[in-house]
C-alpha cells in the first residue's frame, strides 16, 4: 500500500509499505479523508517541538472499517468512523487521575508514532467511534474541533463572556465556534486579514487585525470598553500572541493556552500576579469530547466542512505541504482525500 512520508524538513514522498495486519483487539480501517494539522505544517516545516522524522503524518481522518472482531461498540465492517489519535500509557500519574489527555508519556499519531496517513492503518477497537452517518468529510475534522473544543471547555467560558482568540487559523476558528455555542460574545484577532475575512462566515461578533501593538491595544481597549477579554484563548503558539493573550486579559481574567511552538517566552509575568489571571493549558482532547462533538455536529449546529478551503488526492500530498506552506494566510483547513 502507499503512505506519505515526511523524511526530513520539506521532503515528502509516497512510499510502498507493507499493508498492516490488526492485532487483537484492533480493526483494520481504509482512510478516506485526513486534514493536515498546523502540527503536520511544523513538521514540514521543521518547527514543531515534539516530532522526530521520518513520520509519517497524520491525526485528523475519516476511515471505513474494513476488517473487525467482536465488540461491545455496535462497530461493523462497512461503518464510517473517526478515531482518537492520542496514545496514552495507562499507568503514569496523569492516566491513574484519569487525566488520560496528558499522559505523560503522549504518543500522538504523526508526532511521536506513526501517523494515519496510509491507505490502510490498524486502530484499537476502544479508540474507534461511530460517525453517525456524518459524511466522511465532516468527521474527518472533528478532532481539530475536539482540540479547540477542549480548551474552551479549561476556561469555564459561560454565557455573556466577552472571549477573544488569537489565531484564526482552522483551532482558532473552531474555538470562536464552540465559545459561540456557548453562549459568548467572541471575537478572533490574526496578522492576516484574508483569515479574518473568512472566520466572519462563521458568526464571530467581530475582528481584530493585529498589525501593530497600538492597533491590538487600541481595538481591545474599544471592544471591552477598557475592562480586557473575560477570556483569551492562543492559538498560534507564538511568544507574541501569549504575550497578546496576558495583555487583553481583563483583570481576575481566564488564559488558555492551546499553540505548540518551540520559542522561549521573556515577559513581564508579574502580569499574571498583578490581574490574579487563570492560565490554562490545553493539551489534545478527551473521549467524551469526541462524544459530544460527533452529536453536537450530527443535531445541525454547526457545519464543519464550511472550514475547507482546500482539497488535494493522496498522491498530490507533497504539493498540498508546499502550497500550505506558501499561503498559510489564505488557506484555512486543508484535507487530503484518500
Amino acid at each position: 500500500m502507499k503512505s506519505i512520508v515526511i523524511n526530513n524538513p520539506g521532503d515528502v514522498e509516497i512510499r510502498e509499505v507493507e499493508m498492516p495486519v490488526p492485532k487483537e483487539g484492533e480493526a483494520l480501517l481504509k482512510l478516506l479523508y485526513g486534514g493536515i494539522c498546523g502540527s503536520d505544517l511544523g513538521t514540514y516545516r521543521g518547527t514543531f517541538a515534539y516530532v522526530s522524522y521520518p513520520r509519517t503524518p497524520g491525526h485528523e481522518f475519516s476511515a471505513e472499517i474494513v476488517k473487525i472482531g467482536e465488540n461491545d461498540k455496535g462497530l461493523k465492517e462497512g461503518m464510517v468512523v473517526t478515531c482518537n489519535p492520542y496514545f496514552n500509557c495507562g499507568t503514569c500519574y496523569s492516566c491513574e487521575r484519569g487525566l488520560v489527555n496528558c499522559c505523560t508519556t503522549n504518543q500522538t499519531m504523526g508526532v511521536q508514532r506513526e501517523g494515519a496517513f496510509s491507505e490502510y492503518i490498524t486502530m484499537p477497537i476502544e479508540r474507534i467511534y461511530d460517525g453517525k452517518g456524518l459524511s466522511a468529510k465532516t468527521l474527518a475534522l472533528i478532532e481539530p474541533f475536539c482540540i479547540s473544543y477542549h480548551g474552551v471547555s479549561r476556561a469555564n467560558v459561560k454565557k455573556g463572556d466577552k472571549v477573544l482568540v488569537i489565531g484564526a487559523g482552522t483551532i482558532g476558528v473552531l474555538a470562536a465556534v464552540a465559545a459561540k455555542a456557548l453562549g459568548a460574545e467572541v471575537y478572533i484577532s490574526d496578522i492576516a486579514e484574508q483569515k479574518l475575512e473568512y472566520a466572519k462566515e462563521f458568526g464571530v461578533d467581530g475582528t481584530l487585525l493585529n498589525d501593530s501593538p497600538e492597533n491590538f491595544e487600541a481595538r481591545v481597549n474599544e471592544i471591552t470598553n477598557g475592562n480586557g477579554f473575560d477570556v483569551t484563548i492562543e492559538a498560534v503558539g507564538m511568544p507574541s500572541t501569549f504575550q497578546n493573550c496576558i495583555d487583553a486579559a481583563a483583570f481576575g481574567g481566564r488564559v488558555v493556552l492551546i499553540g505548540v511552538g518551540k520559542k522561549n517566552l521573556d515577559f513581564n509575568f508579574t502580569m499574571i500576579q498583578k490581574k490574579e489571571l487563570d492560565v490554562f493549558g490545553s493539551r489534545n482532547a478527551l473521549k467524551k469530547d469526541f462524544e459530544e462533538l460527533i452529536d453536537i455536529v450530527k443535531n445541525g449546529n454547526v457545519d464543519l466542512e464550511k472550514i475547507v478551503t482546500n482539497t488535494y488526492k493522496m498522491e498530490d500530498a507533497a504539493k498540498a505541504f508546499e502550497d500550505f506552506d506558501k499561503n498559510a494566510g489564505s488557506m484555512l483547513k486543508v484535507v487530503l482525500e484518500f
